[in-house]
């Protein structure tokens, strides 16, 4: 499975909207997500790759792990950032969603996270890899996102 690492930011007139914005500029706005606990299968490739759909796919259902962040407050920054690491042999892994308003803070907690449910499983994992973005309010609302992408499928199946 190829599991495609995205993230975006965005601004709009509303907290909603700003969130809209962050899923366009990610790539995935157009479609209905549906997030998943943070399981990484066997025979995984996770790659960091802007998402962008293969035809239309409007309305599809797409299956993501998802950090995100909105922030309301001018001057203050919302900070979404996924984390993730695999057993080299096999691909198997586990990925973490944080999310607030300082960068150094959200490395922090995904590094802390991850190091904690590593110890419980009987796996040899590689190093943490993460993918942290930002945005900060000016005056209208803001919103980053990070979005792990397994797959899409349409409604008619």
């Amino acid at each position: 499975m190829r599991i495609r690492i995205s993230s975006g930011v965005g601004e709009g007139p509303t907290p909603l909207a700003a969130f809209d914005a962050a899923l366009e500029n990610a790539g995935v706005s157009n479609y209905n997500l549906l997030c998943l606990s943070s399981i990484i299968p066997p025979g995984s490739v996770v790659e960091r790759v802007p998402y962008q759909p293969t035809c239309d796919e409007f309305g599809y259902r797409l299956y993501v792990v998802l950090a995100h962040q909105r922030e309301t407050v001018p001057g203050k920054s919302a900070w979404a950032g996924l984390g993730w690491v695999q057993n080299p042999q096999d691909g198997r892994g586990l990925f973490v969603e944080i999310q607030g308003d300082d960068r150094t803070d959200v490395e922090r907690r995904i590094e802390w996270t991850l190091a904690d449910m590593t110890r419980h499983r009987p796996w040899p994992f590689g190093p943490i890899q993460k993918e942290v973005v930002g945005i900060t309010c000016r005056g209208r609302p803001v919103c980053a996102v990070v979005v792990a992408v397994y797959e899409s499928q349409g409604w008619q199946n």
